[in-house]
């Protein structure tokens, strides 16, 4: 049994192989070829335990992920991941379930940006500078050459800490503006990506500010949550999500469907536009949105080639 914290899955595997991943398990998500019940959540106010246990023909894994976004001193994501043999049951690694989760989360982003952004993009918005704005905005600079990257977050000085971190891991210039509204963040970007866990839309709604512009929501995961303002619904054409259950999981596609802001018309599982090559159209007046809420299978698919490649490396502490 190996043990792999998150010094050790850095050295095993790049945000570029974690993208690669993701775009795997869109294909084993496509061809149904796995198991994976609802996730299971419990809620304390606004602190959250959730589990969520996938099997594939090969790997089985169990995430156990708590979220508590009032943090102050501590993470607001602690968990692990339990990967299993899909042969003989038996446990093959423990690994880090807050990195695993920071890092596969971004290449969801980055997924979406590699197969939904136009190909000339160089400007992006990150509103929500915690630990997924930072894997948010990495993932962005591993699929395109971005350029420029405006940051905003609740509290201001926070954003220093994603400017620090985030030098770490990307090694070309790229630069990284402070902003101190919304508005100000978003009116120059040709991407905005929500990192938040708001309970009221962040983004504003103001059609002039959303139009001709990926969004991309990865903040909200709960029916109570929302990023998205009314207007975004009205500028789309295409709403993107990564899994049926988010329809269900996240205000930003509950509230508009029990409004009929939209109908489940409008939106699409992107497994079916990557599996298939389908072509998008980008029109200057309409927003593509990307609604990611999660799931176990991308925990499994991520957290198999980590131990596959910690194995060819030979990183990890051996437990039994």
């Amino acid at each position: 049994m190996l043990y792999l914290n998150e010094y050790d899955i850095r050295r095993a595997i790049t945000m570029e192989d974690t993208i690669d991943a993701i775009d795997a398990a869109y294909k084993i998500y496509d061809a149904k070829q796995f198991q994976m019940p609802t996730r299971m959540q419990i809620a304390n106010n606004e602190n959250t335990l959730i589990v969520m246990p996938c099997m594939t023909t090969s790997a089985i894994a169990t995430k156990l992920v708590t979220s508590f976004p009032n943090n102050k001193k501590h993470p607001t994501l602690h968990g692990s991941v339990i990967l299993n043999s899909s042969k003989t049951g038996e446990i093959l690694a423990i690994l880090d379930g807050s990195f695993i989760t920071g890092i596969r989360t971004g290449a969801i982003g980055g997924s979406a940006i590699r197969h939904l952004a136009k190909s000339n993009i160089r400007k992006i918005a990150i509103i929500g500078t915690g630990v997924q704005g930072l894997y948010q905005a990495i993932a962005a600079c591993t699929v395109h050459p971005i350029t420029d990257i405006f940051l905003y977050n609740r509290t201001y000085e926070k954003i220093d800490t994603l400017i620090d971190s985030f030098k770490e891991w990307i090694d070309y210039p790229v630069a990284l503006h402070k902003t101190e509204s919304v508005v100000e963040a978003i009116q120059d970007a040709e991407i905005i990506i929500t990192t938040t866990t708001s309970h009221t839309p962040v983004l504003p709604n103001d059609a002039s500010l959303l139009q001709g512009k990926l969004i991309i929501g990865i903040g909200s995961f709960q029916p109570n949550m929302r990023e998205f303002p009314r207007e975004l619904y009205d500028t789309t054409d295409h709403i993107f999500i990564d899994s049926h259950d988010a329809i269900n999981e996240s205000g930003d596609l509950k509230t508009p469907l029990d409004h009929n802001w939209i109908s489940k018309n409008n939106i699409h599982e992107i497994s079916t536009h990557i599996v298939h090559s389908s072509t998008i159209t980008h029109k200057p007046d309409k927003s593509i949105v990307f609604k990611s809420t999660g799931m176990a299978l991308f925990d499994t698919v991520v957290a198999n080639v980590i131990y596959q490649k910690a194995i060819e490396k030979g990183v990890g502490i051996q437990l039994i």
